[in-house]
């Protein structure tokens, strides 16, 4: 570990040269993470009383291992980085509060953000549709769903066409080609005497009942790429990031502007 020395006034007045917090070298910031936070002069004002003033003290030694100050003015140079550093980690937090912010009332009006989703698809969603449904699930998992959604319709379209066909056995090989989601919600309309177990209720289920949600879900599967952007385009409302934009610009200017400064500064000790 090395020292530096810094511009320092004594109780006289003089100018003299003195030894200010130690340096680590890279990859152990550790000795000087609270020293960097204990004689920083804007460390104290940057950080926040909720904010993590270790992870501060962390940034501020890693910047000052790599810059290696000569003086008081390149430390505080060195500083200034590390607090608008820290500041542009403050804009990233608003930003994501504002995201989600946005995110919170798109899932609020779930059936307007599908309506803008598939403008001219009838039956998706609903007024009771949640959207979170339609976000979650990976690209495979999506892909597995419109594949569940298209050979439930098949099967369900398979069942109606042996009714329409009719024939002695036409109810036990139309139930028998339903798949078991659907087999098992038509047992459960005939346990609780909805309809009859017959050729004619079971074709009555599949009209009113099972083959419109079938083609709902296919239709939902189908579309929700596209709800699934329209839920994130809405949330984002980028109109309400315009200041935070503008304010991270203007921190980037001043971070290239100090780093220039610095680098000009020691530039200028070394010649």
């Amino acid at each position: 570990m090395q020292t530096i020395e810094a511009e320092a006034i004594n109780d006289s007045g003089l100018i003299t040269r003195d030894q200010v917090a130690p340096v680590a070298t890279a990859g152990n910031y550790e000795p000087v993470r609270f020293n960097a936070m204990k004689h920083g002069i804007l460390s104290r004002l940057a950080v926040l009383a909720h904010e993590d003033h270790a992870e501060f003290a962390d940034l501020l030694a890693a910047l000052l291992d790599e810059h290696r100050p000569g003086g008081m003015t390149e430390r505080h140079l060195i500083e200034e980085l590390a607090t608008i550093i820290w500041r542009k980690r403050r804009v990233l937090l608003a930003e994501g509060a504002k995201i989600n912010e946005g995110l919170k009332s798109a899932v609020n009006s779930a059936a307007s953000v599908i309506k803008s989703a598939a403008p001219f698809q009838r039956g998706i969603g609903g007024e009771n549709a949640d959207l979170r449904e339609f976000m979650d699930g990976t690209p495979e998992e999506i892909a597995e769903r419109q594949r569940d959604a298209a050979l439930d319709l098949a099967a369900t379209q398979k069942a109606a066409a042996i009714l329409r066909k009719g024939g002695p056995n036409a109810y036990t090989k139309a139930r028998r080609a339903l798949i078991q989601e659907s087999r098992d919600w038509w047992d459960e309309h005939v346990a609780e005497e909805e309809h009859p177990a017959t050729a004619e209720g079971l074709a009555e289920f599949i009209r009113d009942s099972l083959e419109p949600i079938c083609y709902r879900m296919v239709r939902e599967a189908q579309f929700t790429p596209a709800i699934k952007a329209q839920t994130l385009g809405e949330g984002l409302q980028a109109h309400r990031l315009e200041k935070l934009n503008r304010y991270e610009t203007h921190l980037d200017r001043k971070f290239e502007r100090t780093l220039a400064m610095l680098l000009k500064l020691k530039q200028l000790r070394g010649a």
